[in-house]
């Protein structure tokens, strides 16, 4: 059997080979992992063009996809989109994490005592993904969806969670993310290069508007009991709202300190 080192981190058809992987279902997956936010509906064929399978294919697996509830069919456009069967699978998940029920009173704390918006966040394949989100403050516009994603090295929380995993699992993500998007990873090669540096002696890592100009951001990589999926947390901030250098100065060492209490409440210190 194929031993894959970190979940998400494999094109399918390098298991065609694999007996005990199931080729039908993957591709299922690709499919319903094509649609985004900003592209919620799609033909098959922009299905075929975005995961590259044949359009027969994508045909039956849309039509039985339909007929089990993840997708529907817009009646105008007759193109698909998720459907509420989808949304059932991701429920179960949050409701069984029980880290968020933990972080939830001490990311309260921390959004009223900094103004930021705290969110947290785990890796799917080369992207953060939000679970929670707070804000405090209503002046801060900035408050992620739950289950919504963003690129791994434009964010510091995405920097974050690449530290949370050991060294040996850190190189084939950082592999992984090099050949997916040779663009992206050499655009923000020296961000992560500094936050390695910066994480290294200060512990924390820091965007300046890395992904969204107008957003700044400090983050930390949260430590998780054996076989949990890492964490990160992060404070975020509109540029105009920050001044001179006090996400550095007042926000790190609160975030720092949530952090521990959050590890703590797992019996992790």
């Amino acid at each position: 059997m194929t031993t894959i080192p970190l979940p998400g981190l494999v094109n399918p058809h390098d298991l065609s080979a694999d007996r005990q992987f199931s080729m039908n279902l993957a591709r299922g997956m690709e499919v319903l992992r094509a649609f985004t936010a900003t592209t919620p509906l799609l033909s098959n064929r922009e299905i075929a063009d975005r995961t590259g399978l044949p359009k027969p294919t994508i045909s039956r697996l849309t039509y039985t996809l339909g007929l089990l509830g993840y997708l529907s069919r817009d009646p105008v456009s007759q193109k698909f989109r998720l459907g509420p069967g989808v949304l059932s699978l991701g429920h179960p998940l949050l409701a069984s994490m029980h880290v968020r029920q933990l972080a939830k009173p001490i990311m309260e704390a921390l959004a009223r005592q900094t103004g930021c918006s705290v969110n947290l966040g785990v890796r799917d394949r080369g992207n953060v993904v939000y679970i929670d989100s707070v804000r405090a403050d209503v002046g801060n516009q900035h408050l992620p969806d739950i289950g919504s994603s963003r690129p791994l090295l434009p964010a510091a929380i995405g920097r974050a969670l690449i530290l949370a995993h050991p060294k040996n699992e850190r190189s084939a993500l950082l592999n992984y993310l090099k050949v997916q998007d040779p663009a992206l990873f050499d655009r923000f090669r020296a961000s992560w290069e500094a936050d390695l540096k910066l994480f290294t002696t200060q512990g924390y890592c820091h965007s300046l508007g890395d992904w969204q100009k107008d957003i700044h951001a400090v983050a930390v990589p949260l430590q998780q009991a054996n076989g949990e999926p890492p964490l990160a947390m992060n404070c975020t901030l509109a540029a105009y709202r920050v001044h001179k250098d006090c996400l550095v100065r007042e926000v790190v060492p609160l975030l720092k300190d949530a952090a521990r209490q959050l590890e703590s409440a797992q019996g992790l210190r």
